[in-house]
């Protein structure tokens, strides 16, 4: 019993002096130079997260907030014994309201605050060839068969007869967006699976063009559908172009980091 107790003191000296040794660590970072420069820049790259706005079934995603990663900053720098912005380390800062809690909601659109828009595009070779000749970003749906490891485009699985085997692709290559397309698979399998529910907020065919010019915005996700034309899709690339709009892809259109 006496050992016992020794040994329960020792314990207890150790956890102790862990405890003292780490308050002194950060009282002497607190005081140095490097850290009290961090300190005073702190709020200059403060950015407050934007929460996801939920409407009914449907989600617009926010946008995640940043902060200074004051102890990996002060890391970084001691190593050269001067403070230097360069060397800053940043965290990101989750939404109170995000995309990642309501997977089972409903995205068909981005956020506004990325000043982008999205392509979605059905089958249409010329088209796709256009893109890719342009160097456009955009995604396209695939199946097992359809699947390229090298693709210029960004790939999302819409194989309802081979759909596992479709995923293990993806998955095997680093490629997978998790995107589920609502009007082509079924929302449970979706939920089921965690992916994220998306369909389009403009459906391009050769008939409403006018339309979609018109109501065009930052965070649209554009389907091109397969017998849409090659000179309508030119005439809204240039809209899009004429509004200082970027085309990036969905998944980043949709997902909540910073660009």
């Amino acid at each position: 019993m006496k050992n016992f107790y020794k040994s329960l003191g020792l314990l207890g000296i150790m956890v102790f002096s862990f405890y003292y040794t780490e308050k002194i660590a950060i009282l002497m970072q607190n005081k140095s130079p490097i850290m009290q420069s961090i300190n005073q820049i702190e709020n200059n790259y403060l950015e407050s997260p934007v929460n996801a706005t939920i409407e009914g079934e449907s989600i617009t995603p926010g946008i995640m907030g940043r902060m200074i990663n004051k102890t990996k900053s002060y890391v970084n720098m001691k190593s050269f014994g001067i403070f230097n912005e360069y060397y800053l380390v940043f965290d990101d800062v989750k939404p109170d309201v995000s995309l990642e809690d309501n997977k089972d909601k409903i995205i068909t659109k981005g956020n506004k605050k990325k000043n982008a828009v999205a392509f979605l595009i059905e089958k249409n070779q010329p088209i796709a060839d256009y893109f890719q000749n342009q160097k456009i970003k955009a995604s396209i749906f695939i199946n097992e068969q359809s699947f390229d490891k090298n693709s210029f485009f960004e790939q999302i699985n819409n194989d309802k007869e081979s759909y596992k085997n479709t995923e293990s692709l993806l998955n095997k290559n680093n490629l997978n967006t998790n995107i589920c397309y609502l009007h082509s698979m079924d929302k449970d399998f979706c939920i089921k699976n965690k992916k994220y529910l998306v369909n389009e907020t403009f459906a391009l065919n050769n008939s409403n063009f006018i339309e979609i010019k018109k109501n065009l915005e930052s965070g649209s996700i554009i389907l091109i559908k397969e017998n849409t034309s090659l000179e309508n899709v030119k005439l809204l690339l240039k809209e899009i172009q004429f509004k200082g709009l970027k085309i990036i892809t969905l998944s980043d259109l949709i997902n909540e980091k910073k660009d």
